[in-house]
C-alpha cells in the first residue's frame, strides 16, 4: 500500500463513523513496515469520553498490538490535523512521522475549533478560564521520591 492508500483509509474511517452514528468526522490509521497495525475513529459522544479522539483511539490500539507504550518505526495517518490533546499523545507515543489531510482551519470551519486551547496553554494559571491551583500534598511528593529511588523503573 502507498501513503495515499493509508490516508484514504483514515478518511473512510471518518466517513464510516458519521454514517454509523458512532462519532465525529475523524479517522486515523497507524502503519508499521508498510502495513496498518491499528485504526481509530472519534467516539467522544458515544463513549462519553472526551479523550476518545481518533488519534488517541488508534494510538491505544497500536500500543496494545505492539505491546509497547511507544510507536517506534510507525507512521500516523489522520484525516485531520491533530488537536492539542492528540498532538500531546502523538509526541508521547513517538512515531516517526504524522500525515494529515484536513487542516485545523478546515475543522474550525465545521465547528471543531481548538484555538482556545492553544491560547489557554500560553496563559498563566491564574488567567486561564478553568482555574489551575497548586495544592501540594505529602503523598504526591513522596510518590516522586519513590520514583526517583526506584532502581528498576521503566523510563519513558
Amino acid at each position: 500500500m502507498e501513503k495515499q492508500d493509508f490516508m484514504k483509509r483514515a478518511g473512510a474511517l471518518a466517513r464510516e463513523n458519521i454514517a454509523g452514528g458512532t462519532g465525529g468526522p475523524f479517522g486515523c490509521v497507524i502503519v508499521k513496515n508498510g502495513a496498518i497495525i491499528a485504526e481509530g475513529a472519534n467516539h467522544v459522544t458515544t463513549e462519553n469520553d472526551p479523550t476518545a479522539h481518533a488519534e488517541v483511539v488508534a494510538i491505544r490500539n497500536a500500543c496494545k498490538t505492539l505491546n509497547s507504550f511507544q510507536l517506534d518505526g510507525c507512521e500516523i495517518y489522520t484525516s485531520c490535523e491533530p488537536c492539542p490533546m492528540c498532538l500531546g499523545a502523538i509526541y508521547w507515543a513517538r512515531p516517526e512521522r504524522v500525515y494529515y489531510s484536513s487542516t485545523k482551519k478546515d475543522a474550525k470551519d465545521i465547528g471543531f475549533d481548538d484555538q482556545f486551547i492553544y491560547e489557554e496553554i500560553g496563559k498563566e494559571y491564574e488567567n486561564r478560564n478553568i482555574p489551575f491551583l497548586h495544592l501540594e500534598d505529602e503523598e504526591a511528593t513522596k510518590a516522586f521520591q519513590d520514583w526517583t529511588a526506584k532502581n528498576d523503573k521503566i523510563e519513558y
